[in-house]
């Protein structure tokens, strides 16, 4: 997109996903309900709010989905800012980039989404797309890593994902002064514990640099081949 080619975001819906976490559901302020934006599952949107710079916000929803869906963190710059916006109010779409997750080429595959925090939004985008065409695809497996289990996202979807045959694992960094009775550490550990039980296995990560760096580095020992781990960006 040049600037003159920027469009306007309408917020629909606001609600608290997790701790210090929002959904923002948004749609094209254009005439016309038929109004959508073409991106591929796991692309990012830089978002002008307000006065802020520009930043950097992954898709949460899948191309198919009626309205775009960004997780929005609290903290600072446009971050913070989106993060108190309320329906209604407007946010300038600049650009969409990165190459997203090619889930074309993977037909036949198993699908392993590894995610830390916020960064189950592109991996959910990647994966609500994978359940509407679940035939072209092997087994789907989420491993996902929060800081505690608050900080789990999508907590509502999670039976929905199960019934679509889904396989889901969760990990919590730091169970300390909180009701979990699951596995405890980084979300890379549990690859030893599903990975070796599939045949033609694709990995989709993201989180944090460090977290990205690890998981790479551990999928590569186990005899991955580095075409078969996948970044959006």
């Amino acid at each position: 997109m040049t600037d003159k080619q920027t469009r306007q975001l309408v917020i629909r819906r606001v609600h608290d996903e997790a701790r210090e976490i929002r959904a923002f559901d948004m749609a094209l302020d254009e005439a016309g309900t038929e109004a959508r934006l073409s991106y591929q599952p796991g692309q990012v949107a830089i978002l002008q709010v307000k006065d802020e710079a520009p930043a950097y916000f992954a898709f949460a929803s899948a191309p198919e989905d009626l309205e775009l869906e960004f997780l929005i963190k609290r903290g600072g710059g446009a971050s913070g800012a989106l993060f108190e916006m309320q329906p209604g109010e407007k946010v300038e779409l600049v650009d969409v980039v990165g190459k997203g997750f090619p889930l074309a080429e993977q037909r036949g595959k198993d699908l392993v989404f590894v995610a830390m925090g916020t960064g189950v939004a592109p991996l959910r985008s990647a994966l609500r797309y994978a359940i509407r065409h679940k035939e072209d695809y092997g087994q789907l497996v989420v491993l996902y890593g929060a800081r505690t289990p608050a900080h789990f996202c999508y907590t509502d979807e999670t039976a929905e994902w199960e019934a679509a045959g889904v396989e889901l694992r969760e990990v919590v960094s730091r169970p300390d002064g909180h009701d979990w009775s699951g596995p405890t550490g980084y979300v890379q550990s549990l690859l030893d514990h599903i990975v070796p039980d599939l045949t033609a296995p694709v990995a989709l990560i993201c989180g944090s640099r460090e977290m990205m760096t690890q998981t790479r580095d551990r999928l590569l020992q186990m005899g991955f081949a580095p075409e078969a781990i996948l970044t959006n960006y």
